[in-house]
């Protein structure tokens, strides 16, 4: 065939193959559009999930009559001008090239009023083009009609999903979209019903209010505050504690600049930020928003905008990942203890509790008791010896002033297991062996960073062979690694040979290893591989030094694994995401017992 140039409307077609992948897609254009041009209200009507009608209602600038066909024009935009406006994109939309393309593939309609105008006007699309404007009445703003989505390109439409999974689409693509913008109130209707509404928020209060109404109770009781800010980038968000964790990643949303991205940079930080405190194969759960400067992040690297490019990935990724780390650390283990002990988070209610605590008298011990000593099963003592035990205590005790301990004093043992303690709020119940474990774990890291990592010669140096990228990857960082005890050099466009490795890894699967190093450095830039490593080994050895189940414990041994845990980082899980505490507030036990009624 002849190379000719294809028409308009089949290039808008081919375009929509990029912009529309669904009816999801459309709505997420025009609520873009939408706040680019300075709404506070935003409605979204839906028919069918998409497939009969999809209108997008703002109250934002408008756009005047003149300017109304130029608005179907495809590369058409008033958000860029100039080769130095690419390269500091600070809007959503910028190509020009969503509307046009919506129009080619449904029946399309556009009424707009300009804010300082008195008059709205519509324009229609057919395939012969847009049609002249023509006088309406609208308050200021517009409205975008998308009707029968696909009607001309069957062969499309028939990889649409029922209309009840389309419209889930919309729904969580309007939620980040709600996410993304709390000054901006927004409203979702399908087939005539309300679906869900926010109002914009005001205040921080207002903000954590309407964070509950997009993503769930849940998270909101359970999300922790980030907020940092250095020479460059500045983060904000929350991160839910470890305890609300997933089991996908569904619930993980970053934005850059107001933009919803899904970038690996950010991902992996994350990531590394919560593999102290979650479980294998659990997923952390956020909403962090990036702002930086725009000239320092290429927006224009994906035909949905979904990725983001940075121009230097390694600092963003640290700051990120240290970000999130200290709020895990301090935010969650001090501020959790001190600002909402009053509440069982993500326990047992408090009659399951009571019926847990009914199994076993709980035997206060008496001061003196050494670590190692005591080592068989105890059976429960009786009512009276654990009452006269109590009183003796009591009486003997030197008790702290009121909040000085947030997790309070011990009363004594529950099966052996369980350290059962009082503070000003109410009960406090610590897996004892959880907990020394995250201590014993937190104090091994530290003596580690602060010896210094001993490295250990191979006896035969080991080969290992990798793609080329990786291998350039390698030879890049080949300094960094040597700071973390592993030996590399290259030896040939393909090959890596280990020469040394830290000596706690002992006899690991180096080769293994030195793979999954390769393949990060080439997807992320960034690798937490061998530091993964050597904390992997440093935890199965606080497991194995900490105490056990059965094991008799002091009260002044008890008391001090409350204050070391009150002292130690991520504290309310062990090494392996388990929780190590949970607390039971006065008031729950008043109700369960109906005191005061």
């Amino acid at each position: 065939m002849p190379i000719r140039q294809l028409p308009d409307h089949l290039v808008n077609q081919i375009a929509a193959g990029e912009v529309v992948e669904r009816p999801a897609s459309v709505v997420k254009e025009l609520v873009e559009n939408a706040l680019d041009a300075g709404a506070k209200t935003i409605e979204v009507r839906i028919e069918e999930g998409g497939l009969r009608l999809i209108q997008v209602s703002d109250d934002g600038r408008g756009i005047s009559a003149e300017e109304l066909p130029l608005a179907l024009a495809r590369h058409a935009t008033s958000k860029i001008e100039t080769l130095d406006d690419l390269d500091a994109i600070a809007s959503l939309g910028f190509r020009g090239e969503a509307l046009p393309s919506i129009a080619s593939i449904a029946r399309f309609s556009l009424t707009s009023r300009r804010f300082d105008n008195q008059t709205a006007y519509t324009v229609s699309v057919s395939r012969d083009g847009a049609s002249e404007p023509i006088a309406v009445a609208r308050a200021i703003g517009t409205t975008v009609d998308v009707a029968d989505l696909f009607f001309n390109t069957p062969a499309r439409r028939k990889f649409l999903k029922a209309p009840a999974t389309e419209f889930r689409h919309i729904d969580r693509w309007l939620r980040v979209l709600a996410l993304s913008r709390f000054d901006v109130g927004f409203r979702l209707q399908h087939n005539g019903r309300v679906s869900w509404q926010v109002s914009a928020a005001a205040g921080e209060a207002d903000e954590r209010r309407r964070l509950g109404e997009l993503l769930g109770s849940d998270f909101r009781d359970h999300a922790l505050v980030v907020d940092a800010e250095a020479a460059g980038p500045a983060i904000k968000g929350w991160v839910a504690a470890p305890e609300f964790s997933r089991a996908n990643a569904d619930m993980q949303y970053t934005f850059v600049n107001g933009r919803y991205v899904r970038e690996k940079t950010l991902l992996h930080a994350t990531r590394h930020a919560f593999r102290d405190v979650l479980f294998h194969r659990r997923h952390p759960a956020y909403a962090l928003y990036l702002a930086m400067d725009p000239a320092r992040v290429d927006a224009n690297a994906h035909p949905q905008k979904l990725e983001v490019r940075f121009r230097d990935g390694r600092s963003v990724h640290q700051f990120v990942s240290h970000t999130v780390e200290a709020v895990l650390a301090d935010g969650q283990s001090r501020s959790t203890h001190a600002r909402e002990l009053s509440a069982a988070i993500a326990r047992p209610s408090g009659r399951e509790t009571l019926q847990l605590l009914a199994g076993a008298a709980v035997e206060p011990i008496a001061a003196g008791a050494g670590l190692a000593t005591h080592l068989e099963v105890r059976e429960p003592r009786s009512l009276a010896d654990t009452a006269t035990n109590s009183a003796a205590l009591a009486a003997n005790e030197q008790r702290p002033t009121p909040g000085e301990f947030p997790l309070g004093f011990a009363l004594g043992q529950l099966h052996g297991a369980y350290i059962v303690a009082e503070n000003d709020h109410g009960l406090i119940v610590v897996d004892m062996h959880a907990a020394h474990e995250r201590v014993t774990y937190e104090r091994l890291k530290n003596e580690y960073a602060t010896g210094g990592v001993v490295t250990q010669p191979l006896l035969v140096a080991e080969s290992v062979a990798i793609a080329p990228a990786e291998a350039d990857a390698l030879e890049a960082a080949v300094d960094t690694l040597k700071q973390l005890g592993l030996g590399l050099r290259r030896t040939g466009p393909d090959s890596v040979r280990i020469e040394s490795a830290p000596a706690l890894l002992g006899s690991a699967d180096l080769g293994g290893l030195v793979r999954d190093l390769a393949a990060d450095l080439v997807e992320a830039g960034q690798t937490d591989r061998l530091a993964a490593a050597v904390n992997e080994w440093l935890s199965t050895f606080a497991c194995h030094h900490s105490v056990r189940a059965n094991r008799r414990l002091s009260v002044d041994e008890m008391n001090a694994l409350l204050r070391a845990m009150e002292q130690t980082e991520r504290a309310d899980q062990c090494n392996h995401g388990r929780p190590t505490w949970f607390a039971m507030p006065l008031d729950a036990l008043d109700r369960e017992f109906r005191r005061g009624r």
